[in-house]
């Protein structure tokens, strides 16, 4: 009966395997491509529309953004006002319905689809592990790194000394989704993979939402070395995690309501000021 059972639960596994993959790829890659190399980063949202499908609302009405080579801009504000939609849309996630969407000047619907994603780093709050080793799991980031790269990059999260304590040191499995580590050391061990890839463009999507705030603070020492000569787009869900931003956006259902720095923003009574007080007597979590 077991058997049966298992094979019962495999077979209907496996269909639902096939019924994803018959699915249409929807974002293709252009028929000639231009391949992003060397970038310098830069990009630009010019009048961007989005919306999910045709039957939904827009996320995105002709939203504006310019985000300097080299620069980190941070944005802030409710759910639901499409801040993890725009970094999504930047890797080509999703496509635009509308407008343009820029890296260094090119349409990113124009870039070969993986030279553009392979300079971009995405660090989310749900950290997806495999199974396998420690070591497997980090050059994810760079598959052709050698030991001692992965190292380094494992140095440089700050997850080092843990992975080197274990009895299997980097062949140490990890289990099911990574079940054999806590939240601050499966974000350690994305964190590695970045500093392993070391891409130009690096986006962090409520990367330390999910954590407490004393892990907080130790991978934000992590993550600001992981923001040196980067253009960096933060989608914060902590205001703490956005006051060194060069220029943090406040969005609002009407789209971007304030721009400017935590101190600048501070000085005026406005959405930016009300946020983090709130924030600062525990009253909401941005």
């Amino acid at each position: 009966m077991t058997m049966l059972e298992q094979f019962q639960q495999g077979w209907a596994g496996f269909e639902r395997y096939q019924h994803l993959m018959d699915e249409p790829i929807e974002i293709q890659n252009p028929e000639h491509p231009v391949y992003l190399e060397n970038p310098r980063g830069e990009i630009l949202f010019e009048n961007v529309e989005f919306a999910y499908n045709k039957r939904s609302e827009d996320i995105l009405h002709q939203f504006n953004l310019h985000i300097p080579a080299g620069k980190m801009i941070a944005l802030v504000g409710p759910s639901g006002v499409g801040k993890t939609t725009i970094a999504q849309l930047i890797p080509r996630f999703y496509e635009i319905t509308a407008g343009n969407l820029l890296i260094d000047g090119v349409d990113v619907r124009a870039y070969d689809m993986q030279s553009l994603r392979k300079n971009i780093g995405y660090v989310q709050q749900d950290v997806i592990i495999f199974w396998g080793t420690i070591k497997e799991n980090i050059a994810y980031g760079n598959p052709s790194a050698s030991f001692e790269e992965i190292q380094a990059a494992a140095v440089m999260a700050g997850i080092h000394d843990f992975i080197d304590a274990l009895p299997d040191g980097y062949e140490t499995m990890v289990g099911e989704r990574g079940v054999m580590l806590s939240g601050g050391q499966k974000q350690r061990l994305s964190l590695s993979r970045i500093f392993l890839k070391d891409p130009r463009i690096l986006i962090l999507d409520e990367a330390t939402s999910a954590l407490d705030n004393i892990t907080e603070a130790y991978i934000q020492e992590s993550i600001e070395k992981l923001t040196v000569n980067r253009t960096v787009l933060v989608v914060a869900h902590r205001l703490s995690t956005v006051q060194k931003a060069d220029e943090i956006i406040v969005l609002g259902e009407e789209g971007v309501v304030q721009r400017g720095t935590h101190t600048a923003l501070l000085a005026v009574d406005g959405h930016y000021k009300r946020l983090y007080e709130a924030s600062q007597l525990g009253l909401i979590d941005v």
